[in-house]
Order: structure tokens, then sequence, then C-alpha cells
């Protein structure tokens, strides 16, 4: 469904994409996962012929994105990162106007957006503007799926988003799958990509690795240690500059330590931080995350 090969962007001096090359395949949930200005948005825009690449090629549904550009914005869905329909007009008046614009009706496809669409006929007559963020990202998902598209693609749908809009958000994206749409979406969330079928790491332009969630985390390199004490901040300098210690990060309200000593188990570990003089000190094995992935990657700078 998308081929990528080689792309490559820059503005002036800065290299937003780098050689980037992917495959996706039909009704796949292909996640785009990294920081803000690692390049997400200007891939999508490239996918969806917003914009041209320096060079490389692309193809959405058999189509070049230069070449097919009209077959291919006839036949995907796009929603950008920042809520872009007009805030003047009313739920039912975008979805109509969007409807219209592909040629079709919001009857003709209902049945795409009903379980999304079913959450907003209360707000039916409310100006786009005046909703909340959770509505105002199911009315752009509407938005996007009423002329049923063969691609979607979701730039950053749940920045700003409340976690239990998160949570049905993604569910929506299961059904919507099911129907053999095909869906990729990029998010700066590392939680939400174990609900993608493969992801991509992407940081500075470059893709880290791509492959599925657990796959990902089933090879992480090393032992992964999770560590609590009284004086965090304290705590996280000197395990830095602990012999044996590959890495470590704060995660919340503990310290992911990655571990290359194989002689620096739990127990040594609190032993050693406890003649520096750290008592109280908690230390377990953890199962790597796909973040502890990320985080991993990028100090290391491997490339998929």
């Amino acid at each position: 469904m998308v081929e990528v090969l080689g792309v490559h962007k820059k503005y002036g001096k800065v290299r937003a994409l780098e050689d980037l090359s992917f495959r996706v395949g039909r009704g796949e949930i292909f996640g785009i996962i990294g920081p803000d200005g690692a390049g997400k948005t200007t891939l999508f825009r490239i996918l969806t012929t917003l914009l041209l690449a320096d060079s490389g090629e692309a193809r959405v549904d058999g189509f070049d994105v230069v070449t097919g550009y009209r077959d291919i914005r006839a036949r995907v869905g796009y929603m950008p990162g920042r809520f872009s329909l007009y805030q003047d007009l009313t739920v039912q008046e975008n979805l109509e106007f969007f409807a219209t614009v592909f040629g079709t009706t919001i009857t003709a496809n209902y049945h795409l957006i009903r379980d999304i669409y079913d959450q907003l006929k209360a707000f039916n007559s409310r100006r786009a503007g005046k909703l909340s963020g959770g509505m105002k990202q199911k009315l752009a998902l509407c938005c996007a799926l009423i002329h049923k598209p063969e691609v979607l693609f979701l730039d950053e749908p749940t920045t700003g988003v409340d976690p239990v809009s998160r949570r049905e958000f993604w569910e929506m994206l299961k059904r919507l799958k099911a129907q053999g749409i095909t869906i990729l979406v990029s998010t700066p969330y590392m939680d939400e990509a174990v609900l993608c079928d493969r992801i991509a790491l992407i940081q500075h332009g470059r893709f880290l690795r791509i492959d599925t969630p657990r796959n990902l985390v089933v090879q992480y390199p090393v032992r992964l240690l999770s560590v609590k004490g009284p004086s965090m901040f304290t705590l996280l300098r000197e395990l830095r500059a602990l012999k044996g210690i590959r890495s470590c990060y704060a995660f919340g309200d503990s310290h992911h330590v990655a571990v290359e000593d194989e002689l620096l188990t739990p127990e040594s570990l609190r032993e050693k931080l406890r003649a520096m003089g750290h008592e109280g000190v908690e230390a377990e094995y953890i199962q790597a995350s796909v973040e502890d992935c990320f985080m991993e990657l990028a100090s290391t700078g491997a490339a998929s």
C-alpha cells in the first residue's frame, strides 16, 4: 500500500529526512514513533502529496506521489496534527462539506464513521471550534474517513488529548483496521507503540529501527534494572558514573539502568550505592519497554 525508497528532504541546512525506506502492507497499523522535530510531519506531508521530497521515490496504493498525486488524494485520508477543520462551521456542516468535496455523502459511507459519529450526534449543531479536544479529534477522524480512503494518515492524533479519549481513539483504529483500511499513525507517545502492528523509531530524520513492538523489546541487548532511592537526582548522577553501567535514564518515579557487567546484579548494585552513602535503595530486574529501546538505539546511533 505504501512504499518509500531513499527519501531525502532538507529545509535549508537542516536535514528533515535522511534516506528513509520502508513498506506498509494493506490493513496494517504502522506507527512512526519519535519526538517532536524528528521528521514525522514532513514524511506524512510527502506521502499525502502536500510536499515534494528532494530525492527518492514514494508510492501510495500503487501511485507515485509526484505523477499520481490526483489519484492519491482521492484514495487517502489525512488528519494533520493541528486541528484544521472549519471552526465556524458546525459538526454537521463540516462533515457535509468534506463529503461534497470528495463527491460522496455522509450516508454513503456512514458505516465507516458510525461508531465515532454516534458520539458526536449530540453536538451536531455546535461549531467545531467550541468542541472539546477529544470531540475535535473524533470530528477530524470522521472527516478524514467520509470518502472511504484506502490509506489513513494520522499525524500525532492524540497529542494534547486526555487519557480516556486516547484509549477510545485507539479502539476506533482497531475497528477501522478490521474493515481493511491501512493506517499510518505518528506519535511521540512511546506507550502507543505497542498498539501498532509494526513501528519505525525515528530521530533526526532517520529511522533507528523498523520492527514489531514485541521484537524490539525482546532484542534489547543488555540487562535492565529499575532503581529507586531517597535522593533521585544524586542517584542518577552517580549511577551514570559507575563502571559497568551502559546507560541510565529517569523513567517516572524510578531510573532505568542498562547494565553491561554481568557481576552487577540488583544486590551488588545496592551494596555499591550503600557504600557511596545511598541508604534505602531499591533495585530489581525489569523488562525493557519500547521507550527503553528507543533510548538505547538513539544513544548508539543505530539505524535500520
